[in-house]
């Protein structure tokens, strides 16, 4: 038993080390059409490998949940990126009584007034942006990020971002801000992610604030 205990163990070690071995950083700049650092850009890295990963995730582990909340007649947080299949809770802190809804292709609902927090949370289930708004205060608006990947982060003040430990292969580079006049704009960058591959910049066309 014994013999078998340290076997085990020690191959567990080698299949991490070996995880390790084909996994590299991948760090990349945005830039805007001015060439200044923009912050708050979603930066992912797409395949059908990572997707894979993502769908075996789902399947081992509880879903992923996430609060957007309502807070001085704002969504706290304004940006909210997730993997599909994140179950997503809107508990409402206000003292009036809040009309949460979504009529983007990605995911369409409607929570009708209410206060505190509905027993239902609403789950996105497939990769696009959602954009939130309230049917009673206008002004109310936030961005909900669905990914097909896990390998995704948002840029810093200085336009960067790291992302850690992604496995080696090929994939697709995408770039996605909530001021973009078009998406079909941003540039998607092939990249084969390996020990050797070098600091990625991406500069986005014109940023136009919505709101």
């Amino acid at each position: 038993m014994s013999h078998k205990f340290f076997s085990f163990t020690g191959l567990g070690i080698a299949l991490g080390f070996s995880a390790m071995l084909h996994a590299a950083p991948v760090t990349v700049t945005v830039l805007g059409d001015n060439g200044q650092p923009v912050a708050g850009a979603v930066v992912f890295l797409e395949s059908p490998a990572a997707s894979a990963a993502l769908t075996q995730s789902l399947s081992t582990t509880p879903t992923k949940t996430a609060n957007i909340v309502q807070r001085d007649k704002r969504f706290i947080p304004e940006l909210t990126i997730i993997p599909r299949g994140t179950a997503v809770n809107f508990p409402n802190e206000d003292t009036v009584r809040h009309h949460v809804y979504s009529f983007s292709p990605v995911k369409q609902f409607e929570i009708k007034l209410y206060v505190g927090t509905p027993t239902d949370p609403v789950i996105f289930e497939q990769s696009g942006v959602a954009v939130l708004g309230c049917n009673i205060h206008d002004e109310m608006i936030a961005w909900v990020v669905v990914l097909d990947t896990p390998y995704y982060g948002t840029s810093d003040t200085s336009g960067q971002v790291r992302l850690d430990k992604v496995p080696t292969g090929d994939y697709t580079l995408r770039v996605w801000h909530k001021d973009l006049l078009s998406e079909e704009d941003v540039p998607k960058i092939s990249v084969s992610v390996n020990a050797d591959l070098p600091p990625q910049q991406v500069t986005l066309p014109q940023l136009v604030p919505m709101y």
